[in-house]
């Protein structure tokens, strides 16, 4: 009932716009708000689907469209030609899974237990994963830093794109590879015992109609969003980098937070590990690839280097205290206070970046 009262939001930044042009600042606003009310209707459509599929296809269903919104809004800045922005929005994302969403879940879930419990194994090869996103994003940087300042060659732009492509290649077999291994070949091993299931409230056709119709109403919520960014962020005072690692990254990831909450609550700490940090997994290894493969075809070519070196320390530290986190397979209340206050010593860098 909730999710339908929302759903009276979403026609209002195009009204705003296309119908009584207000300065771009509110259209920014209600567009965002949109965005993350049509991504939790995709996250409940998928989730209704992957029930008439089965567990096994029902978790491919999962966290392959659990990044729709995220990618439509970030593909939609890029084409509006703000490539930092978008390194922006999936550092943020990276950050607002892994340290804020699994932060406020796990304060939720431990704030009436001494200690909540999860497999080792699949957290094991999260973090194991997520050090991998560190180690493939720090690449790029270091190739075109030497390329630009240490031998000092030319035609940089050039090759870094090359290279973005092939990388983004590989890391797409790599995720492909790590879903068959974890929901076919090892599915008993790293299943959480949470996986979809049950009876269905919606019918099939009900849930691909949902799925295709709030896709289609993020795309124009997201060209709205990117068009009015750079004024946005002009009447806030605030740098367009500052809205892509804080506000849009969020708008991105706002129902895998509130589903890790909600789950934390019912102490699955199983299904909080696999949503924050496979998440951000996600988005390092499928958003970022797809969204350099679609620049090129698209002909603006984004490439995988992240100039900013806060943005590559600040995912660097999260995969590190992650990876301490995870490893001993039980988390505390103080532990998710810890991630939070990390979160926001990292959006105090970047607001005064």
């Amino acid at each position: 009932m909730i999710r339908l009262i929302l759903l009276a939001v979403t026609p209002l930044a195009p009204l705003l716009h296309y119908v009584l042009h207000v300065p771009p600042i509110w259209v920014f606003v209600v567009g965002i708000a949109g965005v993350a009310i049509l991504a939790e209707w995709i996250r409940a459509a998928t989730d209704e689907l992957a029930q008439h599929t089965g567990p096994a296809i029902g978790s491919l269903l999962t966290v392959s469209l659990g990044s729709v919104a995220e990618l439509l809004l970030a593909l939609f800045v890029l084409m509006a030609g703000q490539p930092d922005v978008v390194h922006a929005q999936i550092t943020g994302s990276i950050l607002g899974t892994s340290l804020l969403g699994l932060g406020l879940a796990i304060v939720v879930g431990g704030a009436a237990r001494d200690r909540q419990q999860f497999k080792r194994a699949r957290a094991g090869l999260l973090s194991s994963l997520l050090i991998l996103v560190v180690i493939v994003l720090l690449l790029p940087a270091v190739f075109d830093l030497t390329g630009r300042h240490i031998l000092h060659a030319g035609h940089t732009g050039q090759r870094d794109e090359q290279l973005s492509l092939t990388v983004s290649a590989v890391l797409l077999l790599l995720y492909a590879a790590n879903l068959a291994y974890t929901l076919i070949t090892h599915r008993d091993v790293f299943s959480t015992g949470e996986e979809p299931g049950g009876k269905p409230s919606w019918s099939l056709a009900l849930c691909l109609g949902v799925l295709a119709a709030a896709t289609v109403g993020a795309a124009l919520e997201s060209e709205l969003i990117s068009g009015a960014l750079t004024q946005a962020a002009q009447s806030l005072h605030l740098t367009p980098i500052f809205l892509g690692v804080i506000v849009l990254a969020l708008v991105g990831t706002i129902s895998d937070l509130f589903a890790a909450v909600w789950f934390a609550r019912q102490n699955r700490m199983g299904m909080v590990m696999s949503i924050c940090i496979g998440s951000a997994i996600q988005v390092a290894l499928v958003v970022a690839p797809l969204l350099v493969i679609l620049s090129w075809l698209l002909g603006k070519p984004m490439t995988l280097v992240f100039s900013d070196p806060l943005e590559l320390f600040a995912i660097a530290g999260t995969a590190f205290i992650v990876n301490a986190i995870a490893g001993d397979g039980e988390t505390t209340w103080f532990e998710g206070v810890l991630l939070i206050g990390v979160y926001a010593v990292f959006g105090l860098a970047f607001f005064f970046a």
